[in-house]
């Protein structure tokens, strides 16, 4: 073994593990979700190996889903209540809309205006009055929004906003599951949001994404996502990097104006190229997408028009004569669910109807107390109801520009996305805002799915699986962040990043606390600071105390620092480390007593284990060497002593004066503040009911196949039992438990068996089958056997055709060997009478030939041995009697079985079970085939290897010496008598003993 300094870690483990942690990642990383989470809809676009990008289609084969979730239990009464331990069924997107009017109570729409919001914010009762039905309460042990179903009893855990939004993100990624294919894992997602989304928004949805089995990646606000589309169809010159005529790159900026249902945001983006460094002395061109300023109005868009529409509507309602005559109020129809969420659907249609037409119409029977009405609306009406609206837009660009510290003229163009920016009165005001340039105004990004790609881009970006085009993208803060924390008993706060900080970077942080400490991370959002992260150390104390007593660290002379950036993943405000420090001399550098040892040789141990060591196996010229060399240096090195003894003391002053910096990291723990979040035991009973609710939809499934199963069996049977070749195949007592068993099913399926569960409706289809399955076997092999016969007794002509060649070799084989060992008989005996005569003229004159040259004796040596002219290949025939055998055997077994069976089978009739099955035919020919491959194999061998030639020996003797060229005539006389026992009779062929040798087969 080696010495422990030279031990080496094997490589092979370390290399399995290598591979180990490469394929999981590429295999968790394989395929990335990008989600555009908007108010009315939600889209996903999808990235995996073989498709670079693809929006993920709905049930319905939708390109967009409105973001709703509907619970409809089964029955038919609306106060329907499931049983304990069930759930009812889940619908989404349109399904679940077509729901509202029904079943208002139960339908959750618009979940993005609640995400993060305390229970008593405004945002929460305007939702209230926009869905009267639904049962807003406060979450238990949080004060967060959460809705009561009716469709369960009151005793059960009302549902938080993350949870129902889960269920929403778990039907999505379902619809990607089903896009990517078997094999293709989707556990990662990078989301949009709103510029305006806080620390307990983001959180939010993070925590619906983690209950839908989610791993965030990133979290990319609407306007830089839109860029990031931008720039990957585009490339910008660079702007450190000047070009052919000299002239250098100059940043673009655009205005992404973004428009949507809930919301509007201006976010000013600066796009531009910048060369870096590649491998090796090559460089490259990046893009590079960062946001320089953003603002927003979290009121404005397309459903504020709506609003406008429905006020519209309950007024006029309100006014006609039918309803003054029915006493209908303006607050009971806007509280009244059922017709208010028929009024909002309709007030989206014509808000987009009204968009390419001058004119738009609705009508409703029985809207509020069975008081038909009939609405109209034109695009001028409609401009009217909006005008505060539209001048609500230049505000959001305004402040935008001037978080960016630029003008309208300095943009190169604005970047229209979202739904709303498609109303004419929106577009008109944005043109006048630009001075009436329409040019500026660009619909060059798709308004709906620009989001969504950019989202996708940024995953496939952060996910090691891809290589997508470079292009660095650098979000905002959106909101001013910092640090509050005490000293001496005084409260104190710093401001660290403003709105336009970018995302990623990080500041140093100075505190005065030298004993533990805990401080506050905040956001100032328009209603004040609130907090994001509580930090607390653990070993601050201890480490300063450490420093104090190990180092002699003054106490005035130690720092404590801590490093804060915003997170890239979500943009919060985070703590990345924390350090106490302070300077202290380098005394193993610069002591004097160091320096006077090191000028004798006499170093430090660090010093000395970085000489060079001698190494091993040196022979005694080379240690006579260095012997002779240290010598010299040693001579040398007494005549400078004195010089070097002069510069020694100004050399350890200036290392003496030398410092560095003693370093401990602080240990701290995180605790997010501002909305509570849910419990460990919170978190595992949300995700256990989300498991029972995929689970009962699995089951719904399930039940909902079997049922079409056995509905579309009992229509088949009825016409089978019409069909002729079917009812030959069946007996009379079969024909008619089949269709009073198929007439049972039919009506029981329209009775009881509507509501029937799993276990009785495979009861069912059983009953049928066990019926319908020998009958369909009998139709089967009645189609299948004339083919399966016909081939098998193709394959037992082919055997017998075989076993006639074979016999035929065989003859053959053995009247040629009896040929040959005559042959070699009468060869033999001649070759024994020429023997016999050179044997005695050698007795007589053994002395000179034993003396004579080795080349006469291999001569004669040769001429006296019997050389057979047959060819190797004729002692090993092309067949053996064992391969006829094999062949006849298999044959003989299988015609006699086939004669049976088919004498069998013809005294059958169509309706009895068949004597011999097609797949019984089918191995028999197999069997055969497999019989004559196995004589065709052995057929192939490969031929003897041919022996040496004696002449070749003979020249190899010539090297030896001459002591052994030497032979007696006792010698010569036994080569003699060997020489004619191999040249005695040759036995009669024998077939069997003509098999060559297994290792000469193939």
């Amino acid at each position: 073994m080696l010495p422990p300094g030279r031990r080496r870690i094997s490589t092979l483990p370390l290399a399995i593990l290598a591979l180990l942690l490469f394929t999981s990642t590429a295999s968790a990383a394989s395929a990335v979700l990008g989600i555009d989470l908007g108010t009315e809809y939600i889209k996903a676009a999808l990235v995996k190996p073989g498709i670079p990008l693809e929006i993920v289609l709905s049930r319905d084969s939708k390109r967009k889903e409105a973001v709703a979730v509907a619970f409809k239990p089964a029955g038919t009464g609306r106060n329907v209540k499931v049983a304990e331990g069930e759930y009812p069924e889940r619908l989404y997107g349109s399904d679940a809309m077509a729901l509202t009017a029904r079943r208002p109570d139960d339908v959750y729409v618009n979940l993005k205006q609640l995400l993060g919001l305390p229970i008593d914010a405004a945002e929460v009762k305007e939702y209230q009055s926009r869905y009267p039905a639904l049962q807003v309460v406060k979450q238990e042990g949080r004060d967060a929004v959460s809705f009561e179903s009716p469709s369960f009893n009151k005793l059960d855990v009302p549902f938080s906003i993350e949870e129902i939004l889960a269920m929403e993100l778990k039907n999505v990624r379902q619809n990607a599951q089903t896009l990517a294919g078997k094999g293709h894992a989707i556990n990662n997602a990078v989301f949009t949001i709103p510029a305006f989304y806080t620390a307990d928004e983001r959180r939010a949805v993070e925590l619906a994404a983690d209950l839908a089995g989610l791993k965030v990646l990133g979290m990319v606000t609407d306007g830089l996502a839109v860029g990031i589309n931008y720039a990957t169809t585009r490339t910008f010159p660079s702007i450190n990097e000047a070009a052919k005529d000299g002239t250098m790159g100059k940043p673009e900026h655009h205005m992404v104006f973004d428009m949507g249902a809930g919301s509007t945001t201006a976010t000013v983006l600066k796009m531009q190229g910048r060369t870096v460094k590649d491998v090796g002395r090559f460089n490259k061109t990046i893009q590079e997408v960062m946001v320089l300023g953003s603002a927003w109005d979290k009121t404005l868009g397309g459903d504020t028009l709506n609003r406008a529409i429905v006020a519209d509507m309950v007024g006029q309602f309100v006014d006609s004569s039918a309803a003054k005559s029915a006493g209908v109020e303006a607050e009971k129809v806007k509280a009244h669910g059922r017709a208010n969420a028929k009024l909002w659907k309709d007030a989206e249609r014509l808000r987009q109807v009204l968009s390419a037409n001058q004119e738009a119409s609705a009508s409703f029977e029985g809207l509020f107390e069975d008081v038909d009405f009939r609405y109209k609306l034109s695009r001028g009406q409609f401009e009217e109801l909006g005008s505060n609206f539209a001048e609500r837009i230049d505000k959001p660009i305004t402040q935008a520009l001037e978080a960016a510290k630029l003008k309208m003229e300095d943009l190169d163009s604005i970047i229209l996305h979202g739904g709303a920016v498609r109303t004419p009165m929106i577009q008109k005001k944005l043109e006048s805002l630009v001075g009436g340039d329409a040019s500026k105004l660009r619909s060059n990004v798709n308004a709906d799915e620009a989001a969504v790609f950019g989202a996708a881009f940024k995953g496939a970006g952060l996910s090691p699986s891809f290589r997508v085009k470079e292009i660095k993208d650098t979000d905002a803060a959106s909101y001013t962040a910092g640090i509050r924390y005490m000293v001496d008993g005084k409260e104190k706060s710093q401001k660290l990043f403003i709105p336009t900080s970018l995302i990623g970077a990080a500041k140093q942080v100075t505190l005065k606390n030298l004993d533990d400490v805990d401080f506050t991370l905040f956001q100032q959002v328009p209603a004040g600071e609130r907090p994001v992260v509580k930090i607390q150390t653990t070993n601050l104390t201890d480490s300063v105390k450490q420093l104090v007593d190990k180092f002699s660290c003054a106490k005035e002379e130690i720092a404590t620092k801590f490093s804060i950036r915003l997170d890239p993943v979500n943009g919060l405000p985070e703590v990345v480390q924390g350090t106490v420090s302070c300077e202290i001399d380098d005394a193993k550098k610069g002591s004097i007593a160091d320096n006077v040892k090191g000028l004798f040789g006499f170093g430090s141990k660090k010093e000395k284990g970085s000489q060079e060591v001698f190494k091993d196996g040196f022979s005694p010229e080379e240690l006579g060497q260095q012997a002779e060399s240290s010598e010299t240096e040693a001579s040398k090195s007494s005549s400078s002593t004195q010089i070097l003894s002069s510069s020694a003391t100004a050399e350890a002053k200036s290392e003496t004066l030398k410092k560095r910096t003693e370093t401990v990291n602080i240990a701290f723990v995180t605790t997010p503040q501002g909305l509570e979040s849910p419990s460990e035991k919170e978190l595992k009973r949300m995700k256990d009911r989300l498991t029972a609710f995929d689970a009962s939809d699995a089951a719904r499934v399930q039940r909902s196949d079997l049922l079409n199963s056995l509905e579309a069996l009992t229509y088949r049977v009825r016409d089978w039992l019409e069909d002729a070749a079917f009812t030959a195949s069946a007996t009379a007592s079969e024909q008619s438990s089949l269709k009073a068993l198929a007439k049972e099913a039919g009506e029981w399926i329209y009775g009881d068996g509507a509501h029937a569960n799993v276990k009785a409706l495979k009861e069912k289809l059983k009953g049928l089958n066990d019926i319908l399955g020998p009958i369909q076997k009998r139709r089967d092999e009645a189609t299948k056997r004339p083919e399966q016969i016909k081939l098998l007794q193709d394959a037992l002509d082919q055997t017998k055709a075989m076993a006639a060649v074979v016999k035929e070799s065989l003859e053959e084989a053995a009247a040629k060997a009896k040929e040959e060992g005559e042959a070699a008989l009468s060869a033999a005996e001649a070759s024994a009478s020429s023997v016999a005569s050179a044997a005695s003229e050698e007795a007589s004159s053994a002395t000179s030939a034993v003396e004579g040259d080795e080349s006469s004796s291999s001569s004669s040596s040769a001429t006296a041995s019997p050389s057979p002219s047959a060819s190797p290949e004729s002692f090993f025939p092309t067949y053996t009697p064992e391969d006829l055998t094999a062949i006849t055997s298999v044959y003989d077994d299988i015609s006699e079985w086939l004669s049976e069976k088919l004498a069998l089978q013809q005294k059958l009739g169509p309706s009895d079970d068949p004597a011999v099955l097609s797949t019984d035919l089918e191995a028999k020919a197999k069997e055969l085939n497999k019989a004559l491959m196995d004589v065709i194999q052995r057929k192939i061998y490969t031929p003897p290897k041919k022996p040496k030639s004696k002449s070749s020996k003979s020249t190899k003797s010539k090297t030896k010496s001459k002591g052994k060229k030497d032979k007696t005539l006792s010698d010569t006389k036994e080569a003699e008598a060997k020489t004619s026992e191999a040249a005695g009779p040759t036995p009669e062929a024998d077939p069997s003993a003509a098999n060559p040798p297994k290792h000469e087969e193939l």
